[in-house]
């Protein structure tokens, strides 16, 4: 499991389009780079993430092994009604890291 940040407002007004930005540390490492002692550093990369806003997914990303490391996303979400964001990062081997975020929308 990798450590994540999250940034969704608290609360958004019914219908507002908000800015949801999260960023997890990892290494993201291609397979084509050398150590020190001029061993491969063995291919370590995410292959996707998705957010779920109430159980539905509204933004999912595909990840390549060109990606820099700690890949940092920002999208948008329009807030409908008070719940949990879900996010969710599946890294090569399989294995989840997962966070969560509510969200309260006043009418």
């Amino acid at each position: 499991m990798y450590t994540t940040r999250i940034s969704v407002p608290d609360s958004a007004r019914a219908g507002e389009v908000i800015e949801v930005k999260t960023l997890i540390a990892h290494p993201m490492e291609s397979g084509f780079r050398r150590d020190a002692l001029g061993e491969v550093i063995p291919r370590n990369i995410l292959r996707s993430f998705v957010c779920r806003y109430d159980g539905r997914e509204v933004f999912r990303a595909e990840f390549f092994p060109a990606m820099a490391a700690n890949p940092f996303l920002a999208f948008h979400v329009r807030a409908t009604s008070s719940g949990t964001l879900e996010f969710e990062w599946q890294d090569q081997d399989g294995s989840l890291t997962q966070a969560s975020a509510r969200l309260t929308v006043e009418p």
